[in-house]
């Protein structure tokens, strides 16, 4: 619980977002996420759908979970009226490459450790099928 200037306690929000550490959490999941996609030879396909540097997705993956797991909104103000699937529209995904992202999501969740064990792997679970609903190809 923190305190404001007026002495009024604000209690922080119980969402996912905050219970698994906000965006330093986040980050190091999405750093993970594409440190995997870009050493692992299993992510191979996927890593090819991407740009040479992975840094701009590092930052807007981390913002996207951030908002979509119950924190700051930024990435949606950032970008009004993109979703995941608006933004993964122009691109063939196979059922190889969903699963490909999929894996790898859960892989650097648990990597990351979370202490709300349970809580990430859910989150993991949900950020799979996420990917499995945008096969397209």
């Amino acid at each position: 619980m923190a305190t404001t200037a007026d002495n009024t306690q604000t209690q922080t929000p119980n969402t996912p977002f905050y219970k698994l550490g906000g965006h330093p959490t986040m980050q190091a999941i999405c750093n993970r996420f594409y440190d995997l996609m870009d050493s692992d030879p299993a992510y191979a396909e996927l890593r090819a759908m991407h740009a040479p540097s992975l840094d701009r997705m590092k930052h807007s993956l981390a913002g996207f979970l951030a908002a979509w797991a119950g924190g700051p909104r930024d990435w949606f103000e950032e970008n009004p009226g993109k979703c995941m699937m608006s933004a993964h529209k122009p691109y063939v995904i196979t059922k190889e490459v969903a699963a490909q992202w999929g894996d790898a999501m859960r892989r650097a969740i648990a990597d990351v450790a979370p202490e709300e064990a349970e809580l990430a792997k859910a989150m993991g679970g949900v950020l799979d099928d996420l990917a499995k609903g945008m096969v397209n190809g």
